[in-house]
């Protein structure tokens, strides 16, 4: 087993573990270890072949012996037994927004609820409401959570199964009977959520291909098998389908399969304009049309375009969004790449509910090549992830000037991720926002609040001068949790007005603002920051994905204020606040 598949089940045995009412402190030893392992900046199997394990802050002798067991075996006899103490299915109540341990044990003891379905019908018969704790609003808030889980069954968010993606398809183009393979579908135009993954292949021997494919280590179960088709379920859960052409075949099949369906009819619609009949696998004459214009040769994805009168479409443009009309009229924008980014903000260190210390997340910013690194950490009321009181954020403002003095060659910038509480203002004074580099405004709390409300309470904070950035606009965490009500349009108005920098950030739970506004924050002059809203120094890598979702909302070099040098990027950082000193001046 790897890291991540052993620290599920440490969650899970810390969670079985409440469920009996064990040890407060027991039960923290699991979870501590499982936070333990997806930090590790070392391999788990060279601590273990090394004896270090150990010695890994969060780790101690009982349950490295246990991850140890885990890795080595695969199994381990003691969470085999836990489970067996529980009905199989009582862990899914878990994956319900707003239900946690102490609340699933309740139900447990008093109703015997080991199921969503049973929880469902305990919910709507009135037995949970009268339960101690629970009530009328909690049956109904549970009810939402379980309509909202069941919307989105057989969903998976990108960033979650990016890597599983990556991984079957290097082995796909390894394999010494495939001349070309790609990712095509969704996964390809980078939505932020994916429902399967679909490769295409070129080969001269579909059947030796189709049979590595459905024995691959990573295959759940074989939902079909055909000579040039086959679907699996991986063992993520998520279906994969493979597909096997020809190579003359195989630009029209990666362009059809890759979508949209939107996008393909509007191709399909300038070919039938020519007399041509487009499909997966190649042009051909149009029955019932006159051929208006040769076949053209295809050797590469982008000669269909080129045939019909087209620049070439990226794929994270295809979905019927204005590209077909932008590729006619050569206005496709050069979209923003990975190696643009120079530095990010909106990262968290072991000050408030980071994992890595602010050595750690330098170093890691460092190594994967950026020139900057903005720090901040939560604001005091965000007293649930051990927010910053001003004595500790001057504590730490002096240590990153100490450190910058260290090393003229990368920037640390001093910053806060800073409330908005409920009425608009802020966690923090003029005088002490005044103090730091940035503040990046962020909505942690009230999310119910009515949408006018909630946007007049945005707007009201983004006026404030020291205010450089809006963290994740809307507060939605995707597959679990919607976004708040608020007008999105009026808080791009008030962000182009008060010159605020909208966050896009990269988490792969968040992805927010959503790639569908982007276009309209651009037009509007509003600027772009991904950030990766890091925890861990791991983290720090997630600005790929708000890469790839930038590119989606048609966003360039020159709209993403983190592309920047460092030159430039200090004098951005400074623009609101200069306009107020000119303005008073």
């Amino acid at each position: 087993m790897n890291k991540d598949e052993i620290a599920v089940i440490f969650e899970n045995i810390a969670r079985l573990l409440e469920l009996k009412g064990e040890n407060p402190f027991k039960i923290r030893a699991y979870t501590h270890a499982a936070r333990a392992l997806e930090t590790l900046s070392e391999p788990l199997e060279t601590l273990i072949a090394e004896d270090r394990l150990t010695a890994v802050d969060g780790i101690g002798k009982a349950t490295g012996e246990k991850m140890t067991e885990l890795a080595t075996a695969g199994r381990l006899a003691y969470y085999d037994n836990l489970r067996d103490e529980f009905p199989p299915d009582i862990l899914t109540l878990f994956d319900l927004q707003g239900l946690g341990a102490k609340k699933i044990k309740v139900l447990w003891d008093s109703l015997r609820i080991d199921s969503i379905t049973k929880l469902e019908r305990a919910c709507k018969s009135g037995s949970v409401a009268e339960l101690p704790g629970f009530g009328e609003k909690t049956a109904t808030n549970i009810l939402k959570a379980i309509e909202h889980i069941r919307k989105f069954a057989g969903a998976f968010r990108f960033g979650d199964i990016a890597a599983l993606a990556a991984g079957l398809l290097e082995d796909l183009r390894t394999h010494p009977d495939v001349n070309l393979a790609q990712i095509a579908g969704s996964f390809r135009r980078k939505k932020e959520i994916v429902r399967d993954l679909d490769f295409i292949v070129s080969s001269r021997n579909a059947e030796g291909v189709m049979a590595f494919f459905t024995t691959h280590p990573l295959v759940e179960s074989i939902l079909a098998h055909g000579a040039t088709k086959s679907s699996v379920v991986l063992k993520s859960g998520i279906q994969c389908d493979l597909r096997v052409v020809r190579g003359e075949e195989f630009p029209f099949a990666l362009n059809y399969f890759t979508g949209s369906k939107e996008h393909n009819v509007r191709m399909r619609s300038r070919a039938l304009a020519r007399g041509w009949s487009l499909n997966e696998y190649r042009f051909s004459p149009a029955e019932g049309k006159e051929l208006l214009e040769p076949l053209p040769e295809i050797h590469e994805e982008n000669d269909i375009y080129r045939a019909l009168g087209l620049d070439p479409v990226e794929p994270e443009l295809r979905e019927n969004m204005g590209e077909i009309e932008a590729a006619e009229n050569h206005k496709l924008p050069h979209l923003i790449e990975w190696t643009n980014l120079r530095g990010t903000f909106h990262n968290h260190t072991t000050a408030s509910d980071g994992r890595a210390s602010l050595e750690d997340m330098i170093k890691a910013a460092k190594e994967l090549g950026l020139d900057y690194l903005g720090i901040a950490d939560h604001s005091k009321s965000s007293f649930q992830a051990n927010g910053l009181d001003e004595k500790r954020l001057a504590e730490q403002v002096k240590k990153i000037h100490e450190l910058n003095a260290l090393d003229p060659d990368f920037r640390i910038f001093t910053g806060i991720e800073c409330d908005i509480l409920k009425d608009g203002s802020l966690d923090f004074s003029d005088e002490i926002l005044a103090s730091l580099d940035y503040v990046v405004a962020s909505v942690h709390s009230s999310f119910t609040m009515p949408g006018p409300e909630m946007t007049a309470r945005i707007i009201r904070a983004i006026s404030n001068p020291y205010v450089t950035m809006l963290g994740h606009l809307t507060g939605r965490l995707l597959l679990s949790r919607d976004s708040y009500q608020l007008d999105v349009p009026a808080i791009i108005e008030a962000a182009a007005a008060t010159g605020t920098i909208i966050e896009l950030n990269a988490n792969p739970r968040r992805l927010d603002m959503d790639w569908r506004w982007w276009p309209l924050a651009r037009e509007k002059g509003v600027k772009c920051s991904i950030n990766p809203d890091a925890h861990t120094t791991e983290g720090l890598q997630d600005i790929i994905f708000g890469v790839g979702i930038a590119r989606k909302g048609w966003l360039t070099k020159n709209d993403v204020v983190n592309t920047q040098s460092l030159t430039s990027i200090e004098n951005t950082l400074q623009t609101k606040r200069a306009l107020l000193h000119a303005s008073r001046a």
